[in-house]
């Protein structure tokens, strides 16, 4: 894989986990059952992983919120589980949001 982007190896390894869980289970069930899976097998890969990392939102050095991460991977990489047969841009301007956090 070409290692120009940041977390490259992880995050390939991260795919591979999420496409060994989801072809094991298939498509339907909700999103609590993908994550305690995949959780199983991230850490089967040696990684660590936390689900439903609090994590607090800062705006010029002061608190304004806090969310839940879905999974947050080495504690480098979140994932936001969606289980919905096609992403809308609101799902991706949320993981943005995340990120920007």
């Amino acid at each position: 894989m070409d290692n120009k982007y940041k977390y490259s190896d992880l995050t390939k390894e991260i795919i591979k986990a999420f496409y060994f869980v989801y072809n094991k289970l298939g498509y339907g069930f909700p999103e609590k059952i993908y994550e305690n899976a995949l959780l199983i097998e991230l850490s089967k890969k040696g990684l660590s992983a936390e689900k439903q990392k609090f994590i607090t939102v800062y705006f010029e050095g002061q608190i304004v919120g806090e969310f839940f991460a879905d999974i947050l991977v080495e504690n480098k990489i979140i994932i936001e589980l969606k289980t919905v047969e096609s992403l809308c841009p609101e799902h991706e301007f949320q993981l943005l949001n995340y990120l920007k956090a």
